[in-house]
């Protein structure tokens, strides 16, 4: 009875942070807008979905997240949609997020649970980040050129320079936001 009790729970899990993406995404309230970056936080619920309920709930969640990115590029095309409809760009990097959190979060061997989440949250973010700018850049990168009407090397200093710009911001985002989230839950299931 308790390994049902614990699926329908993880399911439930999946299915609320997943809408919390999907809602982020369509509303655009998952991209903060900022002087020198635009940054999302959309990849927040498949962290915390991971170092709540395990890697197997992290990467439902970002395979929530990757599929409902190439349903946006597909209904609302931009000039990097080419890239986003391609499941290796928008899906695998996603799905991985609730793998290199949940892993990293266990393996790290400090007794602070707050540094554990904080370190779990800024490589579940940078997965995503340079995941799927390593994706554009080993796939599109002369296509990025050609749309942004910039040479190939160009091209590639402009997508390592986002990689690095977002990178940190929206680490810096998750870190803060999962610390929050994560620590209440986990205070509120003690009780």
């Amino acid at each position: 009875m308790e390994n049902t009790n614990v699926r329908v729970r993880q399911l439930t899990v999946v299915g609320m942070l997943s809408a919390i993406c999907i809602i982020l995404g369509a509303t655009g309230y998952g991209f903060i807008p900022l002087p020198i970056a635009k940054i999302t936080i959309m990849h927040i619920p498949v962290i915390i979905g991971a170092i709540l309920e395990g890697p197997k709930v992290g990467m439902l969640i970002g395979l929530m997240f990757g599929l409902f990115s190439i349903l946006q590029n597909i209904i609302s095309p931009n000039l990097l949609s080419f890239a986003f409809i391609n499941p290796l760009v928008s899906v695998l990097p996603r799905v991985l997020i609730g793998v290199t959190t949940y892993y990293t979060y266990k393996l790290v061997k400090v007794k602070n649970e707050t540094v554990r989440v904080a370190i779990g949250a800024a490589i579940g973010s940078l997965t995503n980040t340079v995941g799927v700018l390593t994706m554009i850049y080993l796939l599109y990168v002369d296509r990025y050129a050609q749309v942004k009407n910039i040479t190939v090397n160009k091209a590639a200093k402009v997508i390592f320079g986002i990689a690095y710009t977002n990178g940190i911001l929206e680490a810096i985002a998750a870190v803060i936001i999962t610390i929050s989230v994560v620590l209440a839950i986990k205070k509120t299931k003690k009780k």
